[in-house]
């Protein structure tokens, strides 16, 4: 019978280190970057052999001992099984005693995935506006299994809004390293995948002399000067872009503790043409999974093509790491080519990858009154 209990975190980090990979979001590191929740890590135990691990990040609710119990892109469990309730329900009943009301999880199970082709066909019919209107190029037997076994189990999946879920994206966009049969791709295979536009980027960069660096050990670039430039050019681009950027502090956090627990699992890429940063992103990679996580870049000297540049850069690099798989995260569900949503994904999409449903979020209420006042609590918000 499988048991769940409280693990410390050196514990939690070994099992990671033993597996191919897993979301950072379930790194012990990852409750340094979130101070404002609770974190625990749990493990699963059958007999003594610890056989999954999770970060949980517990938010209390106001004046009371109560708490949302959260499980972002996890629990790391054997998701290939036909009896989840044996790996869900003593979950359920751990963080129950340890006061929450309800639980909150991501399975990192993908249901459904779609070619480039396939993508690039539905922008350009008028009559589809939505990516989940195109039939997926293969669904998973597993996402189906798991989807299913989680409404037996009494699970809510929890609603998407322009397909993002209301914590973690469903819908993500990736580049395959490996084949299928798992034999690495050269850079060249990679670069041949993408589409015309994005090798002519590529080539102009090159031919600009965009110079690109990072905090990798090999590098000059120092953490604070780099972290520095990165947040300036970020404010910058959340300024034209519209969207409310996160304060410096949050990157240097984030920066501090993940580098802490791996010197290889973050890296701050800076784009310069000249003396002119025009680009500069934010990579993380655990294991096989590399991760392009934050991204800014410069209204002057686009036609330099620094985001490109350094895209080919972090992929070349997560190549040389042994990555299987290159992460470009969240797109919308949008197609329709009067969205302004709609260049996010045709931006990934020349990129050659594919773009992967997930199983999404799930809620298990555990005190169904004080579940119920938090959904409400959180339409007020909305």
């Amino acid at each position: 019978m499988i048991s769940v209990r409280t693990i410390n975190p050196d514990a939690h980090l070994k099992f990671l280190q033993a597996r191919s990979s897993a979301s950072f979001l379930q790194t012990p590191a990852w409750a340094k970057v979130k101070p404002e929740w609770v974190a625990e890590s749990v493990g699963w135990f059958d007999a003594d052999e610890l056989v999954g691990v999770a970060l949980v990040l517990h938010r209390q609710l106001p004046k009371l001992k109560r708490s949302l119990a959260y499980l972002p892109e996890g629990p790391l469990i054997d998701w290939d099984t036909d009896d989840l309730a044996a790996w869900l329900n003593p979950l359920a009943e751990h963080l129950h005693g340890n006061g929450a009301f309800a639980v909150r999880i991501g399975p990192p199970v993908i249901t459904e995935r779609w070619t480039t082709t396939q993508i690039k066909d539905g922008i350009a019919d008028p009559q589809i506006t939505r990516l989940t209107q195109v039939a997926p190029a293969e669904r998973t037997v597993t996402g189906a299994r798991v989807v299913s076994q989680l409404r037996e189990l009494g699970w809510r999946e929890q609603g998407t809004e322009d397909g993002f879920a209301a914590g973690q994206p469903r819908h993500n966009f990736a580049i395959p390293l490996v084949t299928d049969d798992g034999t690495p791709l050269t850079e060249a295979q990679v670069l041949a995948g993408m589409n015309q536009l994005w090798r002519r980027n590529i080539k102009k960069a090159d031919k600009s002399r965009v110079v690109i660096t990072s905090t990798a050990a090999t590098d000059s670039t120092e953490p604070a000067e780099a972290l520095a430039a990165f947040h300036e050019l970020y404010v910058l681009t959340a300024e034209r872009d519209g969207f409310t950027p996160r304060g410096r502090e949050y990157f240097e956090v984030m920066y501090a503790a993940l580098s802490a627990e791996d010197p290889e699992r973050i890296k701050i890429w800076l784009a310069h043409h000249e003396d002119d940063l025009v680009a500069a992103t934010i990579a993380i990679r655990v294991g096989t999974h590399a991760w392009y996580s934050y991204g800014a870049s410069s209204t002057a000297k686009r036609e330099v093509r620094g985001s490109n540049a350094i895209q080919r850069a972090m992929i070349r690099d997560a190549l040389t790491a042994g990555a299987h798989v290159y992460d470009l995260r969240g797109i919308t569900e949008t197609l329709d080519t009067e969205d302004p949503h709609v260049g996010l994904i045709q931006f990934k999409v020349g990129t050659g990858g594919e773009a992967v449903a997930y199983v999404g979020e799930w809620d298990l209420p555990l005190n169904r009154l004080l579940y119920k006042a938090f959904q409400t609590y959180l339409a007020r918000r909305r």
